[in-house]
């Protein structure tokens, strides 16, 4: 039976724990990534958004009815746990952010149970994509893919924070348009108002930004949802998002330079990475006749080379 919450704050998530925590009490909340009984005590990996830290479990520290919870924890259970932060009397896991301390639990709130996963929870999956899929809400709850969302988040947010101060405004425009000439063949939404028409979903904002230019307002940007009906191409998505931006009173320079150092902040605020500017640039013509692809990839060569044949 699931227990309610009620009463019960969480104080820190589960890596925001550290050796500075030493002898103080927390609540953590999470989900049981292994429990492991041995015999008189239970060692249970909590995992949250932020990462994995052990909790202890022993009959002396946490009282009969909380110890008898424990025993029948299973993976992806949701847990709440009151506890005091030491450090680790065992060997230290490198592997863990939090491998150098653990919780000695004192109560426990079984917050919500699971049935047995149809695929582990766990980073690197060899799970069948359709069955991940399928269960996508577990296929969410994976290391490596909750990684990649934050980092989609954290760019979102250097973003706008960069273009804000390049003086741009951020402006949402219409998803809902008429159809307008693009590269590839429009999404269509048919009006429940006007029987028969139907909107388009933009593939774009090319026409808005334009109009803005023309409004005035000289510097926009948006991370535009964009939609093309392009026969799932491989190397295309039907649907994406784009950071997309317009400026007035420029030169193709001035719209590179901006972009560049986009790119340099991201690179250094993400990766950790000190981009070099400019960019390489090279023209049509260069890339046709040194790679024969107007898209080349420079990490590896691949260079046309001119040779002679002697008949």
């Amino acid at each position: 039976m699931a227990e309610s919450m009620l009463g019960l704050k969480r104080s820190h998530r589960c890596t925001e724990v550290t050796a500075a925590c030493a002898g103080n009490e927390v609540t953590v909340m999470g989900w049981v990534q292994k429990s492991r009984n041995k015999g008189g005590i239970i060692f249970v990996d909590l995992r949250d958004r932020s990462g994995i830290l052990q909790i202890i479990f022993e009959e002396s520290d946490c009282g009969a009815e909380n110890f008898a919870k424990a025993e029948k924890l299973r993976s992806e259970f949701v847990i709440a746990v009151t506890g005091v932060v030491e450090n680790r009397s065992g060997g230290v896991n490198e592997n863990l952010a939090t491998g150098a301390i653990e919780v000695r639990a004192k109560s426990l709130r079984i917050l919500s149970e699971s049935e047995t996963p149809p695929f582990p929870v766990e980073e690197n999956s060899k799970t069948k994509e359709e069955l991940r899929l399928k269960y996508r809400y577990l296929d969410l709850r994976r290391p490596d893919i909750q990684k990649n969302i934050m980092i989609r988040s954290q760019v979102a947010t250097l973003t706008r924070a960069f273009l804000a101060e390049e003086g741009f405004l951020e402006i949402e425009t219409p998803t809902l348009i008429k159809s307008t000439p693009e590269g590839a063949r429009d999404y269509l939404v048919p009006s429940r108002v006007h029987p028969g028409s139907f909107y388009a979903l933009p593939q774009s904002p090319q026409l808005f930004k334009q109009l803005l230019m023309c409004s005035g307002y000289d510097r926009y940007f948006q991370l535009a949802r964009c939609y093309r009906d392009e026969d799932l191409r491989a190397d295309r998505q039907p649907e994406f998002t784009q950071i997309d931006m317009e400026l007035s009173f420029v030169d193709v320079e001035d719209v590179l330079a901006v972009n560049e150092r986009l790119l340099k902040k991201l690179f250094k605020e993400i990766c950790n990475f000190d981009l070099e500017l400019p960019i390489t640039r090279m023209t049509w013509r260069e890339a046709m006749d040194r790679f024969g692809s107007d898209k080349p990839d420079m990490r590896f060569g691949m260079e046309l080379k001119k040779t002679c044949l002697r008949l």
